[in-house]
């Protein structure tokens, strides 16, 4: 039997990766060091999407998409705050992201300007509370 207990590690590790990654992109742009800048993006572009394809492995046929948090008091109400925020932003993100990264290739960089605005703060929100959810859940004993 596999032990998937590493999964959610991994998958923090991931998230957080993904988040330093769009901090660096975002410098490098501001820098304008453009080469810098797009390593920057696909990294983080392909921590994501390593993420999602661990998520997807750990939760759904190992425990059927369910994790349950057994906190109570203000840690439960911050808990599901962040969650539902977080997952909501989660799968609004995935699209954005693809057009932004699809603007960007095609060297449409006035449209990619314009929407990496709104992408660049949720995509780091996502990645940002996807560690504090793993913190929580996992490592302060939800």
């Amino acid at each position: 039997m596999t032990d998937y207990s590493i999964f959610p590690k991994i998958n923090a590790t991931l998230n957080g990766a993904s988040a330093v990654l769009l901090v660096t992109g975002r410098i490098l742009i501001a820098r304008r060091k453009i080469a810098a800048h797009r390593v920057a993006m696909l990294s983080a572009f392909a921590a994501s999407t390593l993420f999602l394809a661990s998520y997807v492995y750990y939760h759904w046929p190992h425990h059927g998409g369910i994790v349950y948090f057994h906190g109570t008091g203000w840690i439960r109400t911050l808990y599901f705050t962040i969650l539902i925020s977080h997952t909501t932003l989660a799968i609004i993100v995935v699209p954005v992201v693809l057009v932004t990264l699809t603007r960007a290739l095609r060297g449409q960089f006035d449209q990619h300007r314009a929407i990496a605005r709104w992408t660049f703060p949720i995509w780091l929100y996502v990645s940002v509370t996807g560690v504090i959810v793993y913190l929580i859940l996992f490592q302060m004993g939800g």
